[in-house]
């Protein structure tokens, strides 16, 4: 067995960003995070253990804390307005690229166009790009795309979105309204884009792929599904725990890769989880 790690991978820099704000707050009793910092159950039981109040995401509920931080996910301009006039102090820690995509939603709404987000119905970005539009759809699939009725369709992709989806799902957008002006601002980012390229490499090499990450991390999830795609088997992992030894052996090469949540410790445990059983295949086959 060998192991070989993508060239791209683990935590991205708004994530990193957003976790570094959080660590230095003095006072977490305080402070309510908005959902989950990050889609890690590590990072999470990390905030957890030291005193911040975790809401859910869609409760929709004020919290009781003074102040409330807003995830690298971000939220609508509507729920930050909401949030101050009820007195809240605001610690933001929203991605500037997801800050960019909501910019791009706002300006296509703003000249004039049906808006189309292609991304994940329900997760907490989508909700906070499409929270403040007046006339939008979100795509998930192409069973969500039909004729719209408008003439000028805006298209934006959830940040994490794969970009062979997006330019796919574009392409039938076109093809089901000639009738319409179609746009696209690609709003995909690119700690994503190199997430994903490096693991189309790694699956050219490998008989099996390792993937770190969250299970309800969505680009974590894509890259899983980029290997079955691909005809790969891949093992998703949250941590080093979640390894277990019968799905290699000797003869295997082995790609490992984690998502944009992932924390590098983790992919180091991972990755020493995986060396320690190479050594061990190795002196067996001795």
């Amino acid at each position: 067995m060998r192991v070989i790690t993508a060239a791209a991978m683990g935590l991205c820099f708004g994530v990193r960003d957003a976790l570094a704000e959080a660590r230095k707050i003095e006072r977490p009793s305080q402070i309510t995070v908005n959902g989950q910092l990050v889609h890690n159950p590590l990072v999470t039981r990390e905030l957890g253990q030291r005193g911040f109040s975790l809401a859910e995401e869609s409760s929709g509920e004020i919290p009781r804390t003074p102040g409330v931080l807003i995830t690298a996910h971000g939220v609508s301009d509507r729920q930050r307005s909401r949030l101050r006039q009820a007195g809240k102090t605001l610690i933001d820690t929203t991605c500037p690229l997801v800050r960019k995509a909501h910019a791009a939603a706002i300006q296509l709404q703003s000249a004039g166009f049906h808006v189309l987000v292609i991304g994940k119905r329900g997760h907490v970005e989508v909700r906070g790009l499409t929270g403040d539009l007046e006339s939008f759809d979100v795509i998930e699939s192409a069973a969500d795309i039909r004729r719209w009725p408008q003439r000028k369709l805006g298209v934006i992709a959830q940040t994490t979105s794969a970009e062979r989806d997006a330019e796919t799902l574009i392409r039938m957008v076109r093809a089901m309204n000639p009738q319409a002006l179609v746009r696209f601002i690609n709003t995909i980012c690119q700690p994503t884009r190199d997430r994903q390229e490096a693991v189309e490499m790694l699956l050219d090499q490998v008989d099996l792929l390792v993937v770190v990450g969250g299970r309800n991390s969505n680009n974590t999830l894509l890259l899983v599904r980029r290997a079955a795609e691909r005809g790969v088997p891949a093992v998703h992992v949250e941590d080093a725990e979640g390894l277990d030894r019968r799905d290699f052996n000797a003869e295997q090469i082995v790609g490992l890769t984690a998502g944009t949540s992932t924390l590098p410790e983790t992919i180091e445990e991972v990755r020493h989880v995986l060396e320690a059983m190479h050594a061990a295949v190795k002196g067996s086959a001795l």
